[in-house]
């Protein structure tokens, strides 16, 4: 059979943003032909991801991540539908996801690598298991549990940044369910500001661009910080830690502004950034979902069950057509995206 398939054709520059070019699209002929144990796919749904960046790179700077082939087939997060199995753990029909899912309209996989997923868990909204119920959700709400320190009746401030995203968005709203009596957004345009506010039920939103972020952030949190969702590192972080009460806590999900350039990760923080954590007591730690996997069972039921009953709403930006796979990353890098980017497959 004829399927379409995405490769990584170059790599960006040493400190360069990525390029569509940096991909290209191939087709190849695949023989469905099952060994045992093995499942034939249709790619309903990809993400593309932050993290993906690192993983374009020789070193990706992190040991939990493995980087991309040259001219080979890029992989992430993807869910699709069985079309044929020799696999005794999914039949035809079944939905499933994994998070090394081929950038490809078919494939053929490994059964044991693919989890098993209801639809009727998302209402029938099957992308939602790239984002609010997958990966995306899970990082949201195990920062917050393992790391945010949040406690009701507290009268705790939160702040996100990269809160238009797909993981600040869920964050920002997770925090208020959790008891955080203030909840603000920091994001790109008068759009997302607006999108958080009146469709996600943030407190207050910041326009970076265009706003004076220090005033703003005194302004909304005259009480000061005490949680902070870390999407983003580098400028906007030191000024959020800047305004943080003490023993207060830094969740360190991504440093998205951060991820073009050639540096470890986390990111080294200036020595006046350090010295506010280290004076106020504020704890900043790696969080990786990874770590906590006894807990993900728990936690997908309780983003379920907060997505059905509408107190947890999702946004996404989707892009139609495996062939734009490129365009819709490197437009999320840049924070072309409200909610989570998908690219819809078939």
């Amino acid at each position: 059979m004829q399927v379409q398939r995405v490769v990584l054709n170059s790599r960006p520059g040493k400190n360069g943003a990525p390029d569509p070019e940096n991909f290209r699209l191939e087709e190849v002929t695949v023989a469905p032909v099952l060994e045992d144990g093995e499942v034939l796919v249709r790619t309903l749904y990809l993400s593309v991801d932050p993290y993906m960046r690192c993983r374009m790179n020789e070193d990706t700077g992190a040991e939990y991540l493995t980087p991309w082939q040259l001219s080979e087939c890029v992989d992430g997060g993807g869910v699709g539908v069985v079309q044929s199995s020799r696999c005794s753990t999914a039949v035809e029909g079944d939905v499933v996801t994994s998070f090394n899912w081929p950038w490809q309209t078919q494939a053929v996989m490994k059964g044991s690598g693919l989890q098993k997923v209801d639809p009727q868990l998302v209402d029938g909204q099957v992308s939602y298991f790239l984002g609010a119920v997958g990966i995306t959700g899970l990082t949201a709400l195990l920062g917050i549990r393992e790391k945010g320190h949040v406690t009701k009746g507290a009268n705790q401030t939160m702040v996100v940044s990269g809160a238009a995203g797909g993981c600040g968005s869920i964050a920002g709203q997770i925090g208020r369910l959790d008891g955080c009596v203030k909840v603000v957004g920091i994001c790109g345009s008068d759009e997302k500001c607006k999108a958080l506010v009146r469709e996600l039920g943030f407190s207050a939103a910041i326009n970076y661009r265009q706003e004076d972020v220090p005033a703003r952030l005194k302004e909304r949190c005259p009480d000061g910080i005490d949680v902070y969702f870390d999407n983003v590192g580098g400028v906007i972080s030191d000024t959020v830690i800047a305004q943080m009460n003490n023993n207060s806590h830094v969740i360190l999900c991504g440093q998205i502004s951060q991820y073009n350039k050639d540096v470890p990760y986390p990111p080294p923080l200036s020595e006046e950034t350090q010295g506010i954590l280290r004076s106020k007591n504020i704890t900043r730690e790696r969080f990786m979902v990874l770590s906590y996997m006894s807990r993900v069972d728990g936690a997908l039921c309780e983003l379920s069950q907060w997505v059905r009953s509408a107190q947890l709403k999702v946004l996404e930006t989707v892009v139609n057509g495996i062939e734009n796979m490129g365009v819709a990353f490197c437009s999320m890098m840049k924070g072309g995206n409200i909610g989570k980017q998908i690219v819809k497959i078939s």
